[in-house]
């Protein structure tokens, strides 16, 4: 499969109500290269997962969008674009600090606190994408976190010392850069199983909760469209997709 260099360019905003819906409206206007990347220092309306929205203090954090044109990918294949975003965030958290991983499907941990989260819009065109728009939001400096999220960290409050956020955005690129260049070969394998290496308690017995059942499991699978698999300690395997299933911290 033929390969291609993404150039990939920044835009600086100061403030914006969301990176991916900022991006959305300027490709429609006219459409945008594909490695195009938008940042802001100030996110007012940012969205999560599960319609959750994002706590980030302006100017201390960062918060980007990143518009892709994978068209080499399948619809039914497009978690693998979760997947090499997820391992990009971990590779430039491992240059600062160990026990970075990802919690399934692409919420970045540290230990067991959430340091990063991320939200993918696809646009299909028949059975492949023609879009895709990977917004995510990184807890850099942040020293007090206000909202009712439970658990956020940032990289300040594990090593105690501020970074400049247009390097970490740019470690991100030289992260995700060759990652990206990775799916277009035949075999995206390797990227299964280094996510799943990379996974969140991907070793023991955890709880879960599944509409209000809770129960004990192992990870077991990530499957190329994304579902989880899980055996449970009676030894029932139990196949969930996203917002189906959910860890209890």
């Amino acid at each position: 499969m033929e390969t291609k260099e993404i150039n990939y360019t920044k835009i600086h905003l100061t403030e914006t109500a969301s990176t991916n819906t900022y991006i959305q409206e300027l490709d429609a206007a006219k459409e945008l290269p594909e490695g195009t990347i938008v940042y802001t220092d100030t996110q007012s309306s940012g969205r999560g997962q599960r319609g959750n929205h994002w706590e980030s203090e302006p100017y201390k954090n960062l918060t980007f969008s990143l518009l892709l044109r994978p068209i080499h990918i399948p619809a039914n294949e497009q978690f693998i674009l979760s997947q090499i975003a997820s391992l990009a965030i971990v590779d430039l958290l491992n240059r600062y600090a160990p026990g970075f991983s990802i919690k399934w499907p692409n919420d970045i941990y540290w230990e067991d606190k959430k340091i990063a989260g991320m939200l993918i819009e696809n646009s299909l065109s028949g059975n492949t994408l023609s879009r895709s728009i990977i917004g995510i939001g990184l807890n850099v400096n942040q020293e007090i976190f206000i909202s009712d999220a439970p658990n956020p960290i940032s990289l300040y409050q594990i090593t105690g010392h501020t970074q400049p956020v247009e390097t970490i955005l740019d470690q991100f690129i030289d992260s995700f850069r060759p990652r990206y260049l990775e799916t277009f070969s035949s075999s995206t394998q390797r990227i299964r199983e280094e996510y799943f290496a990379s996974l969140y308690r991907n070793d023991g017995q955890y709880p879960f909760d599944c509409n209000g059942e809770v129960f004990y499991a192992s990870i077991i699978d990530v499957e190329p469209d994304g579902h989880l698999r899980l055996v449970t300690e009676s030894g029932e395997e139990r196949r969930f997709a996203f917002k189906e299933v959910s860890f209890l911290l």
